[in-house]
């Protein structure tokens, strides 16, 4: 497991941070006291899949639990995990700027150029542990990502997720999806008696969709598109896109559809794919039994 400590004045971007490091894959807990440190790592160690990464922001805002820097390292030194401190820095005057134009109080002190000392004396032991220092004072957020991008070491190819799904429209829309396909155009093998009870996720099912060129040569565009799509998407720091087919009741079309475009995808994305529809009359019919 990875653990990465993000650490830092307040209003230098921390949460900015965290929004760019779950883009990545790391599990994100903000404001955790480093009296719940080890418990919490230790929890992460024996989940089922074990969690690789882990991102930890740990504060001025501590300091309410007696936070003590050389106690969170020693935690940190005996559970035999690679861990790095990356230390988020900021002037005294953009800071004072930012607390002005947000009118948020600071979390030492009702006022904020106080506060700010406060805070950086409190922190200093942090910083001289830093692996990584960030000076945020002249970057605009799209910099900042580039560089935690770039400290990480991550690679940006196998970081960008690929979201393929499948709905019914007789259930609505999904609000998240970035592109929705409506598959509708093609025949329903719902009218197939030998199909009905089946979904896309069976062969006969989905050769039954595939055999209409249509929606062959629908596949070839969609795959196209999305060859062309990603990169532009990655240049603007997109690190996800969730593209949806739907049909009536999201269960024979759509998700033909989605399987056909995920064993495309599959090996050049990092790509996941899930089938709303399907999940939830799996779902009902499991209330049912148990009712």
């Amino acid at each position: 497991m990875n653990i990465l400590i993000v650490t830092g004045l307040s209003g230098a971007g921390k949460s900015g941070t965290l929004r760019v490091l779950e883009d990545f894959g790391y599990i994100c807990v903000d404001n955790l006291p480093a009296g719940l440190m080890g418990s919490f790592l230790e929890l992460c160690r024996t989940t089922e899949p074990p969690i690789e990464r882990v991102a930890l922001v740990i504060d001025s805002r501590a300091s309410v639990f007696r936070f003590s820097a050389e106690r969170m390292f020693q935690t940190l030194e005996m559970l035999n995990d690679p861990y790095e401190v990356l230390f988020l820095d900021c002037s005294n005057e953009v800071l004072q700027r930012r607390y002005n134009e947000t009118r948020r109080r600071h979390p030492m002190h009702d006022d904020a150029s106080a506060g700010i000392l406060i805070e950086r004396e409190l922190l200093a032991p942090l910083k001289e542990r830093a692996d990584y220092i960030i000076d945020t004072t002249d970057m605009h957020p799209r910099e900042l990502q580039r560089k935690i991008e770039s400290l990480i070491g991550t690679n940006t190819e196998n970081a960008f997720r690929l979201v393929i799904t499948s709905f019914g429209y007789k259930r609505g829309i999904p609000l998240n999806a970035d592109i929705i396909m409506d598959m509708r155009c093609t025949a329903n093998p719902f009218y197939e008696e030998s199909l009905r009870a089946l979904s896309g996720r069976d062969k006969p099912v989905r050769d039954y969709v595939m055999s209409d060129s249509v929606v062959t040569a629908q596949l070839d565009r969609i795959t196209q598109m999305l060859n062309d799509l990603i990169p532009a998407y990655r240049r603007e720091g997109k690190h996800r896109l969730m593209i949806s087919f739907g049909c009536t009741g999201g269960r024979h079309r759509s998700v033909a559809m989605a399987e056909a475009l995920y064993e495309r995808m599959k090996d050049k994305y990092n790509t996941t794919i899930e089938h709303r529809d399907l999940l939830i009359e799996a779902e009902s019919i499991s209330e049912r039994f148990k009712g």
